[in-house]
């Protein structure tokens, strides 16, 4: 069994929170919210991925 890439999961787990905060801020009818969340997570998504590709 393959040992747990923990920097990589709690990565994943920002990306996760900052899409559910992309909810909250539709609930909160803040526009402002919403864009920075979306941009928060693709911009943590893109560094998990090129973190990806320097590792292999």
């Amino acid at each position: 069994m393959n040992k747990i890439n923990y920097p990589m999961l709690l990565l994943a787990i920002i990306v996760i929170l900052a899409f559910f905060s992309v909810g909250v801020g539709i609930a909160l009818r803040n526009i402002w919210l919403v864009l920075f969340f979306i941009l928060l997570g693709f911009a943590i998504m893109g560094y998990g991925l090129t973190l990806k590709r320097k590792r292999k």
